[in-house]
């Protein structure tokens, strides 16, 4: 028997990963992209004061370097459903020519499950992306968490926009 509470949970997971099927189908500009209803905007903060930019105002390149991403540390916060409701994870990606050279994970747990799933997912995750390229990263498991995942890639979408 199908609670109405799982139904609306299930169509919500639905649509946030029919939401990222269709944004790694996107092209590379930068396009503005709807949101479902259910999905909260990231908060993004960018914490690194170096411009990169080249000072071209011609430069087909802000960066200054061959990826078209500021070197830098970059934080945002991503959100995700799960069984429990809306979870937030804490992203902090730093970056040297468009790679991925350093990830901490800032955990946001609301009950013991996400708490132990956040937790793996902050483990496992540096093994998975360190050394990729910022284009790359698209993670939809790790260390036997799903569902951060999500907010994983949400937050990773943010940080695209700042280091531009």
């Amino acid at each position: 028997m199908t609670t109405p509470l799982r139904k609306s949970l299930l169509a919500g997971v639905a649509g946030l990963s029919l939401a990222g099927a269709v944004a790694a189908c996107a092209p590379t500009a930068q396009t503005p992209t709807a949101q479902t209803p259910s999905a909260q905007t990231p908060s993004a903060t960018p914490s690194t004061g170096s411009s990169g930019a080249s000072g071209d105002p011609a430069s087909s390149n802000p960066a200054g370097n061959s990826s078209g991403y500021k070197d830098g540390s970059y934080s945002a916060d991503g959100h995700y459903t799960s069984p429990n409701g809306t979870e937030t994870v804490g992203v902090q990606l730093t970056l040297a020519d468009g790679t991925v050279t350093g990830v901490e994970i800032t955990t946001h747990p609301t009950n013991p499950n996400t708490r132990k799933f956040q937790g793996e997912f902050k483990d496992g995750i540096a093994a998975q992306i360190v050394g990729k390229k910022l284009d790359e990263l698209s993670v939809s498991k790790v260390a036997g968490s799903s569902l951060t995942s999500g907010g994983f890639n949400e937050a990773v979408e943010s940080i695209k926009a700042q280091a531009k």
